[in-house]
Order: C-alpha cells, then structure tokens, then sequence
C-alpha cells in the first residue's frame, strides 16, 4: 500500500459511499492497522451506510467483513507482527474486564465494539482495530473465501454447532441467502440430514449442490407443514432478515426441537404456549462470535471444503454494491476488492 489509502465515505444521512484518499495515522496503544485486501458487504452494512442512527458521527465507512495482512502495531500489543494474515469481523473489541468477557462471552460485552459502527469500518484500503478484534487466517483459505468468516461465517457455524443437536439429526435452513448458503454447508459437513428451505424453484439446484438433502419451496407449500412431514426439525436455522413466516415455521420443528434466529427485523414472534410446553421447543436467537470461534469456524473450512460463494466488485463500487443488496440481487455474497480500480 503507498502512503495513502482510500476510504469509502459517507457524509450526510442517506448520502451516497464516495472515495476518500488519506494518509492512515498510527495505531494507539492496543490497536493495530491492517492493510486491507478485501472487505465483505452484509445486510447489516445497509443500515449502517444509510448513517440515519441517532447521533451518528460523520463520516462513516461501513465494512465488518475484513480480510488483509497486519501493517503496523501499536503499543502494547503481544502475538501478532507485521504481515500476519488476519480476519476482523462483526466482533470488534470489547472491554476485556466485565463478567461477560471474563467469561469468555465477549459478544455480550456491554462495550463490545463494531467496525463501521464503533469507528471506521473495512470499507477502506486499511483499517484501524483494538488487538483482540483480530482472526488469524489458516493456510489453504485465501482473502476473499475468509472475509465473510467473520460475520456469515461464524455466525451460521455457531448457530448449529452449540445448538446441541443429536448426531445425525435433521436441521433446516430458512433462507438460501448470504448466511443460508454457508449454514446449508456446515449443518450438511457436520453430519446432519439437512433440508433447505426458500422461495421459488430457482434455489434448488444450487440447495442440493451445497450439501442439502431435501429442499422445501416455500412458495408452492408451508414451509412449518413440509418439515413436519419429513419428521420435523431438530433445529430450524433461520436466516432470512423479516420474521413474518417464523410463527409458521414453528410448527415444522419435531419434539425437542429448537428455533435459531440469526436473521432479524423490527417484527415480532408468536408463540403457541401450548405447543411449546407440550412439545418442548426452544425459540432462541444467536448473535455472531469471537475473534477464536472465527478461526475455529475457518479451520472447519479449509478441512472441510466450506467456501462462501462470492461476486466481486472494486472497493470504489461499494455504493453499487449497497444498492445490489437492497434490491437482493446478489448471490450470495458481495467482497469488495482494495486492490482493483472501479473504472
């Protein structure tokens, strides 16, 4: 990278990501700045580009999908050095001391801080972040495959992982999108029979060549009703960003079964009370994961062969990028790429 470096920015609420060229300060004491290759775009960088939150600090640079190489080291900082293939995602520090990061929780972290939110994200030739928001990235996974790990990746990776499941049991995923293609991936490597679940016909074929065993079209059936007449669910990940079809849905989960939410809106839940007591259900939501659980969930790539399925765009079409993902165009994720020119 030369002295300076580009940063999509934007400075007015509703305003569109224009490029900015400056030279990156130093990291302070406890950060480090990474020399970024590629950055993912998530449903979550929507919000975060439309900069309409309350006492939202101009300008703003979203990006919390970040994958690149360590260029400098600030005070105070043990276990990483320059060149260090490193991962930032949704994670982006947190307090280190409240009971929650003493816990090793430190998603929950009161303080817990994310990149585009918290400070500037990684939609930017180099990024500036707090030690312990840094991944290591293994050997065999390159930068593009890597930068959705800390988001889509560890979050759909965790969200099946600790539900518990039984071996060999059934979970379906609801929403064949940016989280859903990866979460199809792991609950099929990780051994259980898996039924993905989306609108229209379209998907289906991908569904199956991404691990699925069955495919619900959510279109021509209910799609609570399909599962429950393959036996029900052990566990319904769900990954689609409205909930209206969750009260639906609950039916298709099998006795014991348990309702993942990764995917949200403003909306609500109903919940029949008596069919959750009587069948034991579990309607449960899971917020992404630690910079650790990131590595786990890449190590589980590389020895697995998970992959994002990604599209590419230069870092200066980020704007594009934005409004591809409103209309839901893409499949199924978008990297913006540092290195190549928008022209």
């Amino acid at each position: 990278m030369s002295d300076s470096a580009v940063t999509m920015v934007v400075t007015e609420p509703r305003g569109p990501l224009r490029p900015s060229v400056a030279e990156p300060a130093s990291p302070p004491a406890g950060w480090v700045r990474v020399s970024v290759a590629v950055s993912g775009v998530c449903n979550a960088d929507i919000g975060t580009a439309a900069a309409t939150g309350k006492g939202t600090a101009f300008p703003v640079t979203p990006g919390h999908e970040v994958a690149g190489v360590i260029a400098e080291i600030g005070d105070q900082v043990e276990g990483w050095a320059v060149g260090d293939r490193v991962a930032v995602g949704w994670f982006g520090g947190s307090c280190g001391h409240c009971s929650f990061c003493r816990a090793g929780d430190v998603v929950h972290c009161a303080e817990r801080k994310v990149p585009g939110l918290s400070y500037a994200g990684g939609w930017a030739q180099s990024l500036t972040v707090p030690a312990d928001a840094l991944a290591s990235i293994p050997d065999g996974l390159g930068f593009f495959d890597a930068a959705p790990f800390g988001c889509a990746g560890v979050t759909t990776f965790n969200a099946i992982r600790k539900a518990g499941i039984r071996a060999g049991g059934r979970v379906a995923v609801f929403g064949i999108g940016g989280l859903g293609h990866l979460a199809v991936q792991f609950a099929a490597k990780l051994g259980y029979e898996t039924i993905a679940v989306a609108r229209g016909g379209d998907r289906e074929q991908i569904a199956h060549e991404l691990g699925a065993h069955h495919y619900v079209d959510s279109d021509l059936q209910a799609p609570g009703a399909a599962l429950k007449a393959l036996g029900g669910a052990d566990l319904i990940v769900y990954t689609a960003s409205s909930t209206a079809p969750v009260d639906e849905l609950l039916a298709g989960l099998g006795v014991h079964g348990q309702l993942t939410l990764v995917g949200v809106d403003a909306g609500s839940v109903t919940v029949p009370a008596a069919r959750l007591v009587m069948n034991g259900h579990t309607l449960t939501g899971h917020l992404t994961g630690s910079p650790r659980e990131t590595e786990e969930a890449m190590a589980f790539a590389v020895t697995t062969g998970v992959r994002p399925m990604i599209e590419r765009m230069p870092l200066e079409k980020a704007d594009e990028a934005v409004t591809q993902l409103r209309s839901g165009a893409p499949r199924f994720r978008i990297v913006l790429d540092t290195a190549i020119s928008g022209e």
